[in-house]
Order: C-alpha cells, then structure tokens, then sequence
C-alpha cells in the first residue's frame, strides 16, 4: 500500500464504536505504542471546507443527489474539471444526519487503501479469575488490522465521498461490487472470522469523477456502472458562477461580474479548458496584481498551463483579442 493511503482522513462527526467493549469480555486491553501513533486522524469536514454558495441552480443539482441517497442508490457526479462536483457532494453529505468519510482516488490507491490492512502490532492482557483467589494472566501480542474508509463507512452506517474515483485503477474499486450489490464487503488479505462485514443500512456513496476525456482518467468497469445513477454536472450559468467567485475572493461586486464575464467568453472561444476555477484564480489575481496590469494579463498567467511553451504566444495573442 502507498504511503498515501496512510494518510487519508474521515472527516466529519467523530466516530465512536462499541467495538471496543464488545472485545472487552473478561480481558483488559491496553494497545501498544504503535497502534496509538497509527490511528487514524479524525476531523469535521466544515472546518476544512470553504463555504458553500447556493443558488437555485445549486440546489436543483442538490436535490437531485439528495433524493437518490434517500432512494437507497450511489450517486456518480461526473463533469468536467472545476465546475464545483466535490463541492457538491461534500455539501449533501454534509447536509445527512452522518458521519462523511472522505477518500481521493488516485492510480496508486489499490483495494488495502479503501478496506484497511495489518498494520503493526497490537499487545494485550488476559486476565482469567474463573477460578477463586487465583488470577492468570497471559501477554499477548498479534497483528492489528486497521480499517481504511470505506470500511469505516460501512461499519458505521456514514456517508462516503469518493472524490475522483476514476483516477484510480478499476481493479481497486471491485471491491465496490459486493457492497452496492450484496449489502457485504468483503476484506481481502485478512485473516479469521470476519472478512465479511454486513453494510449499515445508513450508508450511503458519492463517487465524483472527470468527464472520460481527462488525462489519467480510467474508464470505470460496467459492472460497476451498472449499479450506479448519474448525475452529469456540467458548467454553472453566469448568476451562479458570479455568486462563487464572489464568495471566494475580495473583489467587490461590479468587478467580480467583470471578470466572470471575460472568462466565460474565453470558455467559448478557446480550446482549453476554462472552468469556475480558472474565473476564481482569476479574480484572486486581479485582486493582488496592481490596477495596471491588464485583465488579459491575469487570464493569460492562469490559462497557459493547459498549452505547451510553444503554443503559449498563440494562447496569448487570442486572449488579448477577446478581453
């Protein structure tokens, strides 16, 4: 597993199990130094999220994901970059009466990352007092398993966001299948009785993905698919968009519907990419570059990552024509 997986986080109201008591049956464990240096870091998905802005447009998209997760069915937002899916989906799983675990694919995640994995070691003391006035005790020390999100979202009946799911290998998302399908995840690689957890019946699934044009992008298997409804995410209307950029930058108004403006016409005229993000970069430049540079100076800096130096002078000459 990658060192990546390691990192990923749960975000949202922190999980408490009764796992743990559960075990607790006549044995005293105190885990080791390992265990608590690897537990996994849990934190509030507002407190890292920026504010989320709400139109009608908005919420229309919000409704509509909202009312599959009710139905019982995963949701698949798709688009193309920067049009605002994560956004999204953090702001209906949020909005659920669960915790939200959060996980980013990319083409090192493998299956370990997404189910968990034998981590170190964990060690403990049985106490046996069955018979009077005599104790036994007996150290021991095994393997832990940790559990990695979707694990932790199936166990606890949480909201799951799996943001670019695409990007991971369609070999790491099988074990996808069994949940969505059969109610049962299955946990490859570990040992004993419960390789099978039973699925919450709170949990539900968001997975957000790039339109299937995007470089790193894998075509997700059928099967998959197949078990998932769709909702395609495509760039927001100008009021929308103003109300973003507005929120994410210190530009007053008049200025704002500026450069939205400008950008959005260089949306439909140029062959690259341009998205609310780039009309937020954009505005976030205007703001720190002093009056006298030029709108079509700051589109350019933002817009030249999608062209080679070679064609950067043809990029920069065409948006000096259109703003």
């Amino acid at each position: 597993m990658s060192d990546s997986g390691r990192e990923r986080k749960v975000r949202g109201p922190k999980i408490r199990s009764d796992r743990e008591s559960k075990r607790t049956r006549k044995t005293s464990k105190s885990l080791g130094d390992d265990e608590r240096e690897g537990s996994r870091s849990v934190e509030s998905a507002d407190s890292t999220d920026r504010e989320f802005v709400e139109t009608d447009e908005v919420a229309a998209y919000r409704r509509r994901v909202e009312r599959w997760l009710d139905a019982d069915r995963p949701v698949h937002v798709v688009g193309p970059s920067g049009v605002g899916k994560t956004a999204l989906a953090l702001a209906v799983a949020r909005g659920r009466d669960a915790p939200t675990v959060w996980v980013n694919g990319d083409a090192e995640l493998d299956t370990a990352d997404l189910v968990g994995e034998y981590a170190g070691k964990e060690q403990y003391t049985e106490r046996d007092a069955f018979v009077h006035d005599v104790v036994k005790k007996k150290e021991v020390v095994r393997d832990r398993w940790v559990d990695n999100p979707l694990t932790v979202a199936v166990r606890e009946g949480a909201t799951l966001v799996y943001n670019e799911f695409a990007r991971s290998k369609p070999a790491a998302n099988n074990v996808l299948l069994s949940v969505l399908e059969e109610g049962v995840l299955e946990l490859p690689g570990k040992r004993g009785e419960d390789r099978q957890v039973e699925v919450h019946p709170d949990f539900r699934v968001i997975l957000t993905s790039n339109s299937a044009e995007y470089a790193g992008v894998h075509e997700p298997q059928d099967a998959l698919l197949d078990r998932l409804v769709t909702v395609h995410l495509d760039r927001y209307g100008r009021e929308t968009e103003v109300e973003i950029v507005a929120a994410r930058s210190d530009l007053d108004r008049e200025r704002v519907e500026d450069v939205v403006s400008a950008v959005r016409v260089l949306g439909e005229e140029l062959d690259v990419p341009v998205s609310t993000r780039a009309a937020i970069a954009v505005a976030d430049g205007v703001a720190a570059f002093p009056d006298d540079e030029p709108l079509a100076g700051v589109c350019r800096d933002v817009l030249s990552s999608h062209v080679t130096t070679g064609d950067a002078s043809d990029l920069h000459q065409r948006i000096d024509e259109l703003v």
